[in-house]
């Protein structure tokens, strides 16, 4: 993610979002060809490459599309997003059903991604920005190879919120499980519940953000996503914790994509930079959760080690000040269409 924010913001989106696609894609494959733990590490750390360069290149051209848009769109891309993990599911369920291998499954995958891929390129954007200015002298440079501490707080912001979000991900259905002792069935309907809530959600966002702005999802989402896994930490019963799961994927639904447009929006000749570092904190959050929270539940219940993310959520919504752009601080729901008016 660090190296490729740079390589995007030097060669444009449309260079390297295909070729990024393209080595996702073909990495998916890799996988299956594993024979022992030391190849399949190898092929997930291709596939990994592969997969983080894609992330931030296609999230810097989305940027980029939502200033041409002039309105707030991002959330609708991540909802997209969450449908194809719900999609994944649903084929390799099918799939396995249907007795193919998981080289086959993969192989096929692969195929339609890369034809995918393939296919959209040549409806990217056209390079602009860093590339297309004049060469700037050693002085401007240095400055702009500096990354704003504006930046890095929506970064740590971000780390907190995919922390959260990693907890539903990780540990909701196993919750369910060892607290209210539900069945296994029941269980994984936490999770189900939070993440049809996280893609609702997301598709709501963009009118949200449109009417009040990118500071209010953040503000008021995170203190949702508070007050409902509060409610799930205490809850005594079934139902309760379900509708806690699902208010909890609406709270943050809608504030990872905020801070990653205003990452971008920040220097459109940074977008690249800016926003691998707020998805490479974000993602750090994601791969610490469970590294915090599973030491802790030697200490206290699984459900009570919620708190700390809890806490994560009451300081986001407490900064959310920091995605408030200086172009225009009353309203910095139309700092997208302010960047491309500007343009």
């Amino acid at each position: 993610m660090q190296l490729v924010g740079p390589l995007t913001d030097r060669f444009g989106a449309r260079r390297v979002v295909p070729l990024s696609a393209a080595l996702c894609s073909a990495a998916l494959i890799l996988p299956a060809l594993a024979g022992n733990r030391w190849t399949l590490g190898g092929a997930l750390l291709v596939f990994g490459i592969g997969n983080g360069s894609l992330d931030v290149s296609m999230n810097t051209h989305a940027v980029r599309v939502e200033a041409e848009y002039k309105r707030p769109i991002m959330s609708a891309f991540h909802a997209v997003f969450s449908i194809g993990g719900v999609l994944a599911a649903l084929v390799g369920a099918r799939t396995l059903g249907w007795g193919w291998s998981t080289a086959a499954t993969l192989t096929a995958v692969s195929l339609l991604a890369l034809a995918v891929a393939a296919a959209v390129a040549p409806a990217l954007l056209p390079q602009s920005g860093a590339a297309s200015t004049p060469k700037r002298s050693p002085a401007e440079a240095t400055t702009r190879r500096t990354t704003p501490l504006r930046i890095w707080a929506l970064a740590a912001l971000a780390l907190m919120l995919m922390l959260s979000e990693g907890v539903a991900n990780d540990w909701s259905a196993l919750a369910m499980r060892e607290v209210l002792d539900a069945p296994a069935a029941t269980a994984a309907l936490a999770y189900g519940a939070f993440a049809a809530a996280m893609t609702i959600g997301r598709f709501l966002t963009d009118r949200v953000a449109a009417r009040f702005g990118p500071v209010a999802i953040v503000r008021y989402g995170s203190a949702l996503a508070a007050l409902a896994l509060t409610m799930i930490v205490f809850s005594p019963s079934i139902p309760l914790t379900i509708a806690g799961w699902v208010l909890f994927g609406m709270g943050l639904s809608g504030s990872v994509p905020q801070l990653f447009s205003a990452a971008g929006h920040a220097n459109p000749d940074a977008a690249g930079a800016n926003v691998s570092r707020v998805a490479g904190l974000g993602y750090l959050g994601v791969l610490a959760g469970p590294a915090i929270i599973g030491p802790l539940t030697h200490l206290m219940p699984l459900n009570h080690t919620f708190l700390l993310p809890v806490a994560f959520c009451v300081i986001a919504s407490l900064t959310a000040h920091v995605l408030r752009s200086e172009a225009d601080p009353r309203d910095p729901v139309k700092t997208p269409r302010a960047l491309a008016e500007h343009i």
